[in-house]
């Protein structure tokens, strides 16, 4: 009975409010038409220009990084330019009689402060087609015990002569003393002659 007496009481309501009730309606009506008109498509054009804005400042990030990186590597690759132009200049030798002298006189000096005998060296240039530098061969054959050997190939490695050990063979000595032969294949490099 009760839903019924409501019923009842709505009816009653909008008879007697029936201007207001339909201009309600009516506002209500234009309100769920504007919004599904202007504001709902407005509201999805803004929500789009947020997202290729938020995209674009994304692109933008990604091409800094990019720029950056580049210029990063511009920069390594000047700066590594410079030091090989400066280790061309600095380290290696000029030509083939400063390659010799270098190490002629140094691993004689090495051979003599590490207690080895200096029993021979052979030199021998070798240029390599498409190389800007030539490789001087160097082959030395000591004699003396093993610590020495150890010492001298130390000595060697830590030089600031600029010579690569490239094979060493080690053999026994003809004496019984405990001697051994160390033949050292070594390079070093200088630069070639422009012509």
């Amino acid at each position: 009975m009760d839903s019924m007496h409501g019923t009842a009481l709505v009816r009653r309501a909008v008879a007697e409010h029936r201007r207001l009730v339909f201009g309600l309606a009516a506002a209500v009506f234009v309100n769920a038409l504007v919004y599904a008109l202007v504001v709902y498509p407005l509201s999805e054009r803004v929500a789009n220009v947020t997202e290729r804005e938020r995209a674009a400042e994304q692109a933008l990030a990604q091409a800094r990084a990019e720029h950056d990186q580049a210029s990063g590597t511009l920069t390594g690759k000047s700066q590594a330019a410079a030091e090989l132009t400066a280790f061309y200049r600095d380290v290696l030798p000029q030509d083939l009689a400063g390659a010799r002298r270098l190490t002629y006189l140094r691993l004689a000096r090495l051979a003599r402060d590490s207690n080895l005998d200096y029993q021979r060296a052979t030199y021998a240039p070798v240029v390599d087609t498409g190389s800007t530098l030539t490789r001087l061969q160097i082959q030395l054959v000591l004699s003396g015990t093993y610590a020495d050997m150890r010492n001298f190939i130390y000595q060697l490695e830590t030089a600031p002569e600029f010579v690569v050990i490239d094979n060493v063979r080690l053999a026994e000595g003809a004496d019984d003393g405990g001697s051994l032969v160390v033949t050292l294949d070594l390079s070093t490099y200088y630069r070639n002659p422009t012509p």
